[in-house]
């Protein structure tokens, strides 16, 4: 146990962001941490003040709720946890972030039991676009790992988890056993009773064109590209063609005008 704390302790101060590998059962460093400045993420102010209270919160070794982000895709939800955990772990080098593939989500007692004695530390669980297509064994175990699990959750461990659904199953599936189960207010609150588990429940949705316009914005002051009634208008363009307003669609311009125009953007 003390070879073991020992070495997980000496990759931990190597580095801040992580990758599990369940192949090898450990974590891989991700080398070339990149997110973008929490103050590009525009439109998202309730939603970002949430998080980053909580974060800090846990940060300092307070009582703290595990996260689920939902909504549709493209509207910051990742891109905001990785901001976050970036700004604070700035000041706080004890604070780490470890990305979960959701397709090894059973490793997640794993984790609690490697990290959970490291008490210098404290770990973000990010775990993305988590959904579920039927109730399976992955489903229960993220269950019983949220509440009434015999292992508790670590107190120095802590999940964020973003989905594109609210209930983290898809709305037909919830809507079909209300009208064909024989127990049906069991049986559906079988279904919802898992996001029911996290304690901040935060939704994101597409942005107004306002909103879709002051990212462009700063995202032409951020990387010295021209701004200004042309760009809105072609920005503009570039949402309806597309369908959405989204940050990410922002983003998708940005690297479009920049190419346009010839010149390099890098964060």
């Amino acid at each position: 146990m003390f070879l073991s704390n020992f070495l997980s302790n000496l990759t931990l101060s190597s580095a801040n962001a992580f990758i599990w590998d369940s192949k090898i059962q450990n974590l891989k460093i991700i080398s070339n941490f990149k997110c973008l400045d929490l103050d590009l993420l525009v439109g998202i102010e309730r939603q970002k003040k949430t998080i980053l209270n909580n974060t800090i919160n846990f940060a300092e070794g307070k009582f703290t709720n595990n996260a689920l982000l939902w909504g549709s895709r493209g509207n910051g939800k990742s891109s905001l946890i990785k901001s976050i955990f970036y700004k604070i772990n700035k000041n706080n080098k004890n604070l780490k972030l470890i990305q979960l593939n959701k397709n090894n989500i059973f490793d997640i007692e794993v984790i609690y039991e490697k990290y959970a004695n490291l008490k210098n530390y404290n770990f973000i669980i990010f775990i993305d676009d988590l959904s579920f297509e039927k109730i399976d064994s992955d489903y229960k175990i993220i269950k019983s790992t949220l509440d009434g699990s015999i292992q508790n959750q670590p107190k120095n461990i802590v999940l964020y988890v973003t989905s594109n659904r609210r209930h983290l199953m898809p709305r037909d599936m919830i809507e079909n056993e209300r009208s064909s189960a024989i127990h049906t207010d069991e049986s559906v609150e079988e279904k919802i009773s898992l996001s029911d588990r996290f304690g901040l429940w935060i939704g994101f949705h597409n942005i107004s064109q306002d909103d879709f316009i002051k990212i462009i914005s700063k995202y032409c002051k951020k990387f010295n590209l021209t701004f200004n009634k042309n760009t809105e208008k072609e920005a503009i363009k570039w949402s309806l063609q597309r369908g959405n307003r989204t940050g990410r669609s922002a983003w998708q311009f940005i690297i479009n005008y920049a190419a346009e125009n010839n010149q390099k953007i890098d964060y």
